[in-house]
């Protein structure tokens, strides 16, 4: 049997590749230094806790399960969607998280696995405002790019808005394509 604290440490590694994994997709609209996968779970979660507040849902799960909603790419890297029609997929995204959690102590695991599969199959409003929250990211992080001199990211940008669900992470991200009146830093120096 295995030390339930040396399996969280393991898992608590295996996790760090999201540390260093970049989201590949970027590459293809020429960034050449994308947010890792981590960076990217860090504002999705934060997304998913204000789009759920706005939307009546409870935003510690919403984050909660934005936190998890892309951990599986430590085993299966993230592949950009212009991939996906040419990989067969034996696992989904549960299968991957129950081997990935398969070490760790009974609560552990079952907090994370209960997780993914609430994500995945959206049936919560939580889950949805983390998915909506994910698109949101993806959005943002498209203009950010477009910003920073990157020309080719509109399709993400049409695709994101395009899979919204609530009504909340829409107006934010109609809000961001019409441009905000301050910037944050300019609300830095106020």
């Amino acid at each position: 049997m295995t030390d339930p604290a040396a399996a969280v440490a393991d898992f608590a590694h295996e996790m760090g590749v999201l540390k260093r994994l970049r989201r590949a997709g970027w590459w293809q609209a020429g960034v050449r230094d994308p947010e890792s996968v981590a960076e990217h779970s860090l504002r999705v979660a934060q997304l998913a806790a204000l789009i759920a507040a706005e939307e009546g849902a409870d935003p510690a799960r919403a984050a909660y399960l934005g936190l998890w909603h892309d951990s599986q790419e430590t085993r299966t890297t993230d592949l950009p969607h212009t991939a996906r029609p040419y990989v067969t997929r034996t696992a989904g995204n549960e299968a991957i998280t129950r081997d990935q959690v398969a070490h760790l102590p009974d609560a552990a695991a079952r907090t994370v696995t209960n997780a993914v599969a609430e994500y995945e199959a959206r049936q919560t409003l939580e889950a949805r405002c983390a998915k909506d929250a994910d698109k949101l990211e993806c959005l943002l992080q498209a203009l950010e790019y477009r910003a920073a001199g990157h020309q080719h990211v509109q399709a993400w940008i049409d695709s994101s808005r395009a899979g919204l669900t609530t009504s909340f992470a829409a107006r934010v991200a109609d809000a961001a394509l019409a441009g905000s009146t301050m910037t944050w830093h300019d609300q830095a120096r106020c």
